[in-house]
């Protein structure tokens, strides 16, 4: 009995321990992107332009069609390619299965609405946003850029963007948030998000997939 009271202590302090250091974590992680983002994330009326949009990628239906989440990311591109804000769109997202292809989804949907095909440029190794920061830098040559994101990711995008050696500014989209629960989900999520964004920043680790240069984006600025 003795024995068990013991490890039971021991077991509740070791539990104690390890909720302090994630609590700290996620507060370290918070107050580190926070402070990256801090005057670089605007409305899309008022934010400086830059050569690409960097859209990230989000989820696609099995139909082939984005999420409702991912299209006001592409909306929001459309918008800023329209407006003369940009001059390229970048489409970094998730094509680690043959089956599933936010790349090209994001493509799709762009050049159905009238974006001519030449100023989209895919990243199909931008496994999360770190990977597509890191891969926009340095496979593309991507000096500044607009990301375009969530309003509730788009301080953490700035964060690794600027961190990783492009120019960032971020336009957040908050047209979403009619989808309640999805978006709570998120904004969960992301708390845990920017403990691993803090994690690969300090580690500098390479992105999973970093391959030759690509002169997508370069050939797509210099068509127009």
């Amino acid at each position: 009995m003795v024995r068990l009271k013991t490890w039971f202590k021991r077991a509740v302090v070791a539990g104690a321990l390890g909720v302090a250091v994630a609590v700290l974590a996620m507060a370290t992680g918070d107050l580190w992107v926070r402070a990256e983002a801090s005057g670089h994330v605007y409305s899309a009326a008022d934010v400086p332009a830059a050569p690409v949009a960097l859209v990230l990628g989000s989820e696609v239906y099995p139909d082939g069609n984005p999420s409702p989440f991912l299209a006001a990311r592409l909306e929001i591109a459309r918008q800023l390619l329209a407006a003369g804000k940009v001059k390229a769109i970048l489409v970094s997202g998730d094509h680690m299965d043959w089956g599933y292809n936010e790349p090209g989804a994001m493509f799709r949907w762009l050049t159905d609405r009238g974006v001519p095909s030449r100023l989209v440029v895919l990243d199909h190794a931008g496994f999360d946003t770190y990977d597509s920061c890191a891969r926009a830098k340095q496979v593309f040559g991507v000096d500044a850029a607009i990301v375009v994101t969530q309003s509730y990711h788009i301080d953490r995008a700035v964060a690794l963007c600027r961190r990783l050696g492009v120019a960032a500014n971020g336009v957040g989209d908050d047209s979403v948030r009619i989808y309640t629960e999805p978006w709570r989900n998120c904004v969960i999520r992301e708390r845990g998000a920017v403990v691993k964004a803090l994690f690969d920043v300090v580690s500098g680790r390479d992105p999973v997939f970093l391959g030759p240069n690509e002169p997508g984006v370069g050939d797509a600025l210099a068509s127009r």
